[in-house]
Order: structure tokens, then sequence, then C-alpha cells
């Protein structure tokens, strides 16, 4: 009876744990890509694997800020021992994309989540937007990366072992932003620095046409006693995977509100806050409004004070103006 009821309660508690996770919607997804999804596909695809294990990215970015002078090859060869997940060690390559994950533990957790749990969905949404970035005149083959269709995606490869992982802005590069409630993570620009990493580096690649991340071959620099197997990835815990249903694109207009000149590779204009919301320059102008008038009334209530009227008027008027 005891080991009846003990089953009975494993099974409610795995059915609960299950009942919360969180479905992101298309919404929510759009803003958790955003930051990557114009990076090269490897690129994207090791930083989608790194997300399910934030703690392991953590101590990656310890490290790399322990080491400031090695990236690249030189990185990934010097934690070939660490027990961390391959795709891990992977991105201590490219410092400057690794710290700004760190700096970002809930869009890290997030984004882990997400692909975990809908990864189709996740697959998608890269394509979504870098659709959105290329008809924006954002996103073009250039001398250092070669963008080009494969059937109905779009891939992003360097064109040589010489590597850049550039930032870009989100607000800039997918044109207005259409969601007014989730918006993407505000990185720190970095200066883009070129990598050289070993042929076979990149050991995963997103697998558009199925929608999901495959591993390609072992890992150049592995831990002895990790086990990486081609074919498509899968995560070193039980994860239950979400119901995948195509969101229609016509649902996620505005995808360009108008055409802009092309542009080579990854836009670099610096992000322009005149397309914010116009209700937060209102409340801008309003309070500043507020703040104009509140010192014109403290100097009209101690003209009034040496005279001798309104003083009442004065100090309401006073109080009001700092009321937010």
């Amino acid at each position: 009876m005891r080991t009846l009821l003990a089953a009975f309660a494993a099974f409610f508690l795995m059915g609960t744990a299950h009942a919360q996770q969180k479905i992101y919607d298309q919404s929510e997804l759009d803003a958790l890509l955003a930051p990557i999804a114009l990076q090269p596909d490897g690129v994207v695809s090791q930083v989608l694997i790194a997300a399910t294990y934030p703690e392991e990215v953590a101590a990656a970015a310890a490290w790399s800020r322990a080491n400031p002078h090695l990236r690249g090859d030189d990185a990934v060869r010097a934690v070939a021992d660490e027990r961390w997940d391959p795709a891990v060690k992977a991105l201590v390559a490219f410092p400057d994309l690794l710290a700004r994950m760190e700096e970002s533990p809930q869009w890290l957790h997030d984004l882990g989540e997400a692909f975990l749990l809908q990864e189709a969905h996740v697959m998608d949404t890269v394509q979504a937007l870098r659709r959105r970035a290329q008809a924006a005149g954002h996103l073009a083959s250039t001398s250092e990366y070669s963008v080009y269709p494969q059937g109905e995606a779009i891939v992003v490869e360097p064109r040589s072992q010489v590597v850049y992982v550039r930032y870009y802005d989100p607000y800039v590069v997918y044109g207005p932003w259409w969601w007014p409630h989730y918006r993407p993570v505000f990185w720190r620009p970095w200066a883009p620095r070129p990598v050289f990493v070993t042929h076979g580096f990149f050991y995963t690649r997103p697998d558009w046409h199925r929608r999901h991340v495959h591993v390609v071959h072992k890992p150049v620099y592995v831990h002895r006693h990790q086990v990486v197997t081609p074919g498509k990835w899968q995560p070193r815990k039980q994860v239950v995977v979400r119901p995948h249903g195509r969101v229609p694109e016509a649902q996620r207009r505005p995808i360009v509100q108008q055409h802009m000149p092309a542009a080579g590779g990854f836009s670099t204009q610096k992000r322009d806050f005149a397309r914010e919301p116009r209700v937060q320059q209102q409340q801008q102008r309003s309070r500043e409004v507020r703040a104009d008038r509140g010192d014109r009334g403290g100097r009209g209530d101690g003209a009034r004070g040496n005279s001798g009227r309104g003083g009442g008027n004065g100090n309401g008027n006073g109080h009001g103006a700092h009321r937010r």
C-alpha cells in the first residue's frame, strides 16, 4: 500500500511540474530570439543549446573574464577539460557575446526553456525574424558572411574560419518593433573582432527543414567523459515537448513599415529613440511641463509670501508639481 501511495505521489508531482511549465507565445518568442537570430547558423544553434545550461554559461563567463587574453580556438582549447556542455565551451571563443548572455539571466533562462519545450516554434521564429531583417535591408551577404536561401529558409554562414560575431540593434534591423508589451533585451554594444576557429568548430547546425538543431559531428574539444552523438540534438535532461503550430505570417504584421535602402550585412545604425512608443514620449513631456510649472509656482510662492497674499494656493500648486 505504501509503495502504491508513493508511486501515486510521484506521478502527481511530475504532473504538477509539467503543468507549471510555461508556454511562450509568439510575442515572447520574437523578443527572446531577436538579439541572436541574425548570427551565423552555427552560433545560433550553439547559443540555443548553451541556454539550456545557464549555470554553466555563468561559469564560462566568469572564466572568460579571468582570461581576457584568450578568445577563439585558443580559449576553447583551454577549457577542454571542463565538464561544461560542448556548446557552452564553444562560446568562450566569443567573449563579448558570452558576457551579454551571462548579464541577462532571465532572458537566458527563458530562451533555454523555450528551446527545450518549443524547439520547432523557436526555429520558425528565427526564420521569420531573418525575413524581416532581410526585407528591411539589414541582412545581406558581405565579405565576412554568406546569406543565401535554402528552400524557404535563410542561411547565414561565415565565408572562412575567421568569424565575426557582430552586435546589432534589434530595434533597428527588424524595422519598427511590433509587440508593444514584449521587447528584446537591450545589450551593451561591442566592437566586432575577428575570431579564428579551427575546421569543424561548429559541430551543430540548424536543420531548418525539420525544425531542430542537428549534431553534425563530435566537437573538436570535448571532455573525455562526455558522449556527443551525431543526429538530432537531445538534452541531458528529460523534457516534455509542447505541441507546435506554425503561426501564419499574416498574424505577425507589420513585417516592415516601409522599404529601406539595402545594407550590407548587419546594420551599424544606432537605436532611433524617435521610434519608441509615443506614450512614453508624451509622459516625458508631461513630467517636464509639471516640473516647469512647479519651478514657476515656487517662485510665485515666494513673491506672494513676501507680500502676504495667496500662500495657500501657492503651496498647493507646489505640491502638485511633484506628484508622479
